[in-house]
């Protein structure tokens, strides 16, 4: 019975320590920070690890920085990360950087690393854009990488824009300044004239970064745009000129063949009326206005006719022969 008794005690031992965290109350009571131990049954209670608060706040009184174990437990619950947030008033504090807990909160919240942001604002960064295409005045292309050393500025970490809207406000302005040179050689002369020119457009307005400086790192001669563009020009105008030759051929052929149309049409005509002479000729033969002396006549005139042509190397037209069913009459 005793030896069960013991058991029983042991295992509700067990289950007590085990939910009420007495090393970690142990740990920060020796670290001079005195917590309850009701308010890590709560914590317990609440869902909320209570190492994720109490070991930041050990942290946070060792630097001789004041923050309440609720605002902790609040950070926690809306989802931020406590640790994170102590250790960059840590280093905002050691850097004389002027930063409160709730503004460090504020940008762990809105998703941006509050202690790289520290850690960039003391330390500058170097971003590389990549390599950034434009048209100089003459036509020839320049091909340009620059560095942007960026400085984290902590009043507008949250609600400013990120390194993407630095990277492309300074691609817009490398564009702009080496498209307003005359002369491609002007710029590979000067490349710092791009840096001045940037840095000058104050681009970092409405970012969550200070520009400190631009420098240009590489500059290549790249295509020769506007004899390209010449050439294209020149090639296109030549297709149209083309399509507008074979537009007026075939305009050109459809009138011949619509003329060889309209000749072979004449040439029925011009049949159909030799057609009628020798019906007109039996007519007339029919109702006496016509003699066979006056018809042998006729004869005689249309093989000089003939004759006349043969001798003289014509092509002329053979007539159609008369019947011969008149000579009978």
């Amino acid at each position: 019975m005793l030896l069960v008794t013991i058991g029983l005690v042991l295992v509700a031992l067990t289950v007590l320590f085990s939910f009420i965290p007495v090393g970690l109350w142990i740990s920060a009571l020796a670290a001079g920070v005195r917590v309850p131990i009701i308010t890590l049954v709560g914590m317990r209670l609440r869902r909320v690890p209570p190492h994720r608060i109490i070991n930041p706040l050990i942290k946070a009184d060792k630097a001789g920085i004041e923050v309440s174990l609720d605002k902790l437990e609040a950070h926690y619950l809306a989802g931020g990360n406590v640790d994170r947030v102590v250790d960059a008033l840590i280093a905002a504090q050691r850097a004389e950087i002027p930063l409160t807990f709730e503004r460090a909160a504020a940008i762990d919240l809105a998703g941006r690393d509050v202690l790289q942001a520290v850690q960039v604002s003391v330390n500058p960064r170097v971003v590389e854009t990549p390599v950034v295409a434009a048209v100089a005045k003459d036509g020839i292309e320049l091909r340009v990488k620059a560095r942007v050393t960026v400085r984290a500025n902590i009043d507008r970490l949250v609600g400013g824009a990120g390194e993407e809207t630095i990277i492309a406000r300074v691609g817009e302005g490398i564009v702009t300044t080496v498209g307003s040179a005359e002369d491609h050689k002007a710029v590979l002369e000067n490349p710092d004239s791009i840096s001045r020119v940037v840095l000058s457009k104050g681009l970092d307005a409405g970012t969550a970064f200070e520009i400190l400086s631009i420098d240009i790192a590489d500059v290549d001669v790249g295509r020769n745009i506007g004899a390209q563009l010449q050439m294209d020009r020149a090639e296109a105008d030549k297709n149209i000129a083309q399509a507008k030759a074979e537009e007026r051929r075939a305009m050109a052929v459809a009138a011949e063949q619509e003329m060889r149309a309209r000749v072979q049409e004449m040439r029925a005509k011009v049949v159909e009326a030799e057609a009628q002479i020798p019906l007109a000729i039996a007519e007339a033969f029919r109702q006496g206005r016509l003699g066979v002396f006056d018809y042998y006549t006729l004869r005689n005139l249309q093989a000089d006719t003939e004759m006349r042509s043969s001798l003289a190397g014509g092509t002329g037209r053979e007539e159609a022969a008369p019947p011969q069913g008149g000579e009978g009459r």
